[in-house]
């Protein structure tokens, strides 16, 4: 093992122990569920053997994910497939050992893989995914699951009657500032869940250069409807599926209205969207996302009772704590600023309902990463290679990560049936022919 090997997974397991400390074992699993096969007990039952990986799609983003793979001990990259000639290039340049393919059901066929990370265009998700468990290999999918809601289902039935483990890479689940984050929520520390806000805004195109007119839509499938539903499989999918685990519940009907504002260019998906979803109890969630403003960036907030965290920066903000100036000052202050009209009446104790300033905690002690959401191939540290050293592990235990599949399958049909309200500018309730156990209405 190298030493770069070494520091990877050491790293991983104090990942793993770190979080133990929460709030007791029992706490946290009932907080992510899916880490109970994810210990060091296990990493050690499993450090002499390796999962052998097939990549079936090795753009971009499959070469993020053989940078991460090839710092793992028990991971072993034995194959690559894609259709596109410079991208397999590109990646065997990485892997010069791995055999390649052109056809991924060749791939599937080979008797020396475990398993496949599928990292290709939304539309070619479901059927390779089902043609890959069929085959008898573990799936490691991008998100979203899929490109429709039929197709999602039959995924997720698919998987329900498999003994392979299936993963989608809804890598905040995964993320220390998010599990810690979300431990923080149901213990009560924010009061009663009354909301959730989560907006991504960026300013690019999404356009990749294209050497010939007949690959437009084979390199820039994420601006086809073929292909791709835009900015709700491609960045809402991961923010619904957080505001989902910090209610531990499902929307049940959603209305928006979406445009393409700037970047009229052909493209047939929504530059700028704009939705409101809504939860049995009342709550709500206001997403938004762009990609020709970037001044907010991303965040995703949980709004309680007693305070507010915001996932993405790791910070929260408690709402009776007390801002550093007198009453006061506070109050004169704002009326300097010609905040109020006229002096309310009050007595020494006046605060104002809205504050100028909170202070900010963070929720991990000491230096975490941040994901400012510019990037489209994929952040440092975003909780990607953890979720992935998990897959690889496995693949050689052939242990299940509890609720994975059912987490995405519920982020992915509230994104698709964002899209159809935005589509059908009507409001629509999830439908009962895709409710699954997992959910809670």
């Amino acid at each position: 093992m190298s030493k770069k090997e070494k520091q990877v997974d050491a790293g991983l397991r104090q990942f793993i122990k770190d979080l133990g400390y929460v709030a007791g074992g029992a706490a946290l699993l009932g907080t992510v569920p899916w880490l109970q096969s994810f210990t060091p007990d296990k990493l050690d039952e499993i450090k002499k053997e390796k999962a052998r990986i097939g990549l079936i799609g090795v753009g971009s983003r499959g070469q993020y994910h053989i940078h991460n793979l090839l710092e793992m001990p028990h991971a072993k990259i034995v194959a690559l497939c894609d259709n596109y000639e410079p991208n397999l290039k590109a990646a065997l340049e990485l892997c010069p050992d791995a055999k390649t393919y052109t056809d991924y059901k060749k791939l599937i066929e080979a008797k020396d893989i475990d398993g496949v990370i599928v990292a290709t265009p939304l539309n070619w998700h479901a059927v390779i995914t089902l043609d890959s468990l069929s085959a008898g290999k573990h799936v490691f999918c991008e998100k979203a699951m899929a490109l429709t809601m039929e197709e999602c289902k039959a995924v997720y039935e698919a998987y329900k009657q498999s003994d392979r483990v299936l993963y989608f890479c809804m890598q905040r689940m995964f993320d220390e500032k998010y599990i810690k984050g979300i431990r923080m929520i149901r213990s009560g520390l924010l009061g009663d869940v009354v909301g959730a806000r989560c907006h991504w805004f960026r300013n690019n195109d999404w356009r990749r250069p294209v050497p010939s007119p007949n690959l437009e839509k084979h390199i820039n499938w994420r601006l086809y409807r073929e292909s791709s539903c835009g900015l709700m499989t491609e960045l809402a999918c991961h923010q619904l599926e957080v505001c989902n685990w910090a209610t531990a519940l499902t929307p049940k009907s959603v209305v928006g209205i979406g445009d393409i504002v700037h970047w009229k260019d052909g493209r047939e998906v929504y530059d700028s969207v704009s939705l409101a979803y809504h939860y049995g109890n009342g709550v709500k969630i206001t997403y938004e996302s762009l990609i020709a403003n970037k001044f907010n960036g991303m965040e995703e907030q949980i709004l309680g009772s007693k305070g507010t965290l915001n996932l993405a920066t790791g910070m929260y903000y408690l709402e009776d704590e007390a801002e550093g100036n007198s009453a006061i000052e506070q109050l004169l202050a704002q009326i300097g600023d010609k905040v109020f009209s006229a002096v309310p009446a009050a007595g020494a104790s006046w605060r104002p309902e809205t504050k100028k300033v909170y202070k900010a905690h963070p929720v991990i002690k000491g230096k975490f990463n941040v994901n400012d959401g510019m990037s489209m191939i994929g952040a440092e540290k975003d909780g990607s290679d953890e979720m992935l050293s998990s897959f690889c592990q496995a693949c050689i235990t052939g242990e299940k990560g509890r609720d994975i599949v059912e987490e995405a399958y519920s982020a992915t049909t509230l994104c698709l049936l964002g899209d159809r309200a935005m589509r059908e500018q009507r409001c629509v309730e999830y439908p009962e022919e895709f409710k699954i156990p997992f959910m809670k209405f």
